[in-house]
């Protein structure tokens, strides 16, 4: 058993997807969350940013003496895949969202189409393909590059028939449509803000994966198989940091958390 926390870290509220699901998938569970708002979009960034920004976030949540660390960014677990810096480095051990998403995809998709909505920067680094493709070498993998939702979801622009969300998503998933894609993976975690919407394009029948959702599951796989979940009987609790205004976070924290959240929220500062 292990009573220390998780640390989940994303670079805006998006990551706050994979909170929710571990508070109700292990309540008894502590949370340090990150939230890198004054820097983000990562999604926008060169590859040697993106990694220095990630290890500035690991280096924070280090320093609670986490037991696991949570990418819940997928920008940055693109990046951390194909950075040497990264390699080795497994003291506390930690995940990103695209081999857990890849494999839901894999064990979900029927006709074998899979299309992968995300950052600029993850879909240039074709992480998802290649994972994807090395679990079913014979599947068809269309990415697409959503920038403007990252921005959407962190000013609170998620409603179905919001006109400007409904605007993009339309023009985003166009190429998914016309691919007959039967699974979807939501490879940013600020993208399952916007499921609804989404689903409603796309149709009942396509399956859409959530990367953090599936990180979460992960998480309990994981802990389960090392015994190091926490042994107690309270509820956990949540310690939620952000590097911007507090005000603005705490509206998304209520928002997507719910009004019955009970933690704290602080502002904080990386090394830069």
């Amino acid at each position: 058993m292990n009573n220390a926390p998780i640390g989940v870290f994303d670079s805006g509220v998006g990551g706050l997807t994979c909170v929710k699901e571990l508070a109700k998938l292990l309540p008894h569970e502590d949370i340090v969350y990150l939230g890198d708002t004054a820097r983000v979009p990562y999604g926008t960034r060169s590859k040697e940013t993106i990694a220095r920004y990630t290890s500035q976030d690991m280096e924070f949540l280090r320093g609670f003496n986490v037991k696991m660390i949570l990418v819940a960014c997928g920008t940055a677990s693109s990046v951390i895949m194909s950075s040497p810096e990264f390699s080795g480095k497994t003291e506390p051990s930690y995940s990103g969202v695209v081999i857990p998403a890849a494999h839901a995809a894999c064990a979900a998709t029927k006709n074998g189409k899979i299309g992968v909505i995300a950052t600029g920067a993850t879909i240039r680094s074709g992480s998802y393909g290649k994972v994807i493709r090395s679990i079913a070498p014979g599947a068809k993998v269309v990415g697409k590059a959503c920038p403007m939702f990252v921005p959407l979801v962190e000013n609170g622009y998620v409603g179905k028939d919001c006109p400007p969300t409904r605007f993009f998503a339309e023009e985003y998933l166009e190429c998914m449509k016309r691919e007959q894609v039967d699974t979807l993976i939501l490879g940013c975690t600020h993208y399952p803000h916007l499921a609804d919407v989404i689903s409603d394009i796309m149709g009942a029948d396509v399956k859409l994966i959530s990367s953090s959702a599936e990180l979460a599951r992960f998480a309990v796989k994981t802990l389960t198989f090392n015994d190091e979940l926490a042994e107690r009987e309270e509820a956990g609790r949540q310690q939620l940091y952000c590097t911007d205004s507090v005000e603005l976070f705490s509206e998304n924290v209520e928002r997507f958390l719910g009004e019955s959240f009970s933690g704290t929220v602080e502002k904080c500062s990386l090394n830069t």
